[in-house]
C-alpha cells in the first residue's frame, strides 16, 4: 500500500512542474485525493458493499469536485491535473500512465446494464473539457485535444481534435505532454485544402482556354475600361 502511495506522489512530481514538495502534494492536490478515495470505494464495491462504496465516492466528489464511480477500473500512475468537473463512469477502464485535465468526461450512451463507458489505453492524455462517450477504445499513447468529443474508437498513437473528434496527426511514441498550441485545426486544414484545389482548377481552366483560343473575359473587361 505504501509503495503505491509513494508512486502516486512521484507521479504528481513527474506530471506537474508546479509541485514543490511532498507536504504540498499531500494537502493541495484534489486529483490525488480523489484517486485514493476511489481505491477505497472500489475495494468496497468489489466486496459487494455497494452503498458504502457509493457514499465514499459521493463524499470524495463533495471534497474534490471529481466524480469517479466506484465500479471504474483505474491503472497505475494515473493523474488528474486540476481536476474540477472530471466525471468517470461505472464501466470505464483506464490503463497505466493516463493523464486527464479538468472537465474531462468519460460517459455512457445507453441505459442498459452493460459495458457502456470508454476504455483508455496506457499513456492516453485527454485535454481540458474533452469528452469520450460510449464503449469505445482510445488507443495507447493517443492524445485528445481540449473540448474535443470522441464518439468512435481511436487508434493508438494519434492526436484527435474537434467535434466529433478527428485524427489529425500520427505519433510513433506514447504521449507525455499535451501541448495544446501544437495541435492541428481540422477545420482550418479543410479550408486550406479547398482553396488549394480551387487554385489548381483555375490554373487548369486558364490553360484549356488558351489552348482552345478562347478569350479571357476578364481581359476584355479591362480593355473596355481603358
Amino acid at each position: 500500500m505504501f509503495k503505491g502511495i509513494r508512486e502516486d506522489i512521484r507521479t504528481v512530481f513527474d506530471r506537474d512542474p508546479a509541485a514543490r514538495n511532498t507536504f504540498e502534494v499531500l494537502l493541495c492536490y484534489p486529483g490525488l485525493h480523489a484517486l485514493w478515495a476511489h481505491r477505497v470505494a472500489n475495494f468496497l464495491w468489489r466486496h459487494k458493499l455497494r452503498l458504502l462504496a457509493r457514499l465514499t465516492s459521493h463524499f470524495s466528489r463533495f471534497c474534490t469536485g471529481i466524480e469517479i464511480h466506484p465500479g471504474a477500473t483505474i491503472g497505475r500512475r494515473f493523474f488528474i491535473d486540476h481536476g474540477s468537473g472530471v466525471v468517470i463512469g461505472e464501466t470505464t477502464e483506464i490503463g497505466d500512465d493516463v493523464l486527464l485535465y479538468q472537465g474531462v468526461v468519460l460517459g455512457g450512451t445507453t441505459l442498459q446494464k452493460i459495458k457502456r463507458h470508454p476504455t483508455l489505453g496506457n499513456g492516453v492524455e485527454m485535454g481540458a473539457g474533452s469528452i469520450a462517450l460510449g464503449p469505445i477504445t482510445i488507443g495507447e499513447g493517443s492524445r485528445v485535444g481540449a473540448s474535443s468529443v470522441i464518439i468512435k474508437s481511436v487508434p493508438p498513437h494519434v492526436t484527435v481534435v474537434g467535434i466529433p473528434g478527428r485524427v489529425v496527426t500520427k505519433r510513433e511514441k506514447p504521449a507525455m505532454d499535451l501541448e495544446h498550441g501544437k495541435l492541428s485545426d481540422p477545420v482550418a486544414e479543410a479550408i486550406r485544402t479547398v482553396i488549394k484545389d480551387q487554385h489548381n482548377l483555375e490554373e487548369r481552366l486558364k490553360r484549356l482556354e488558351i489552348e482552345a483560343g478562347i478569350a479571357d473575359d476578364t481581359q476584355k473587361i479591362k480593355g473596355k475600361a481603358r
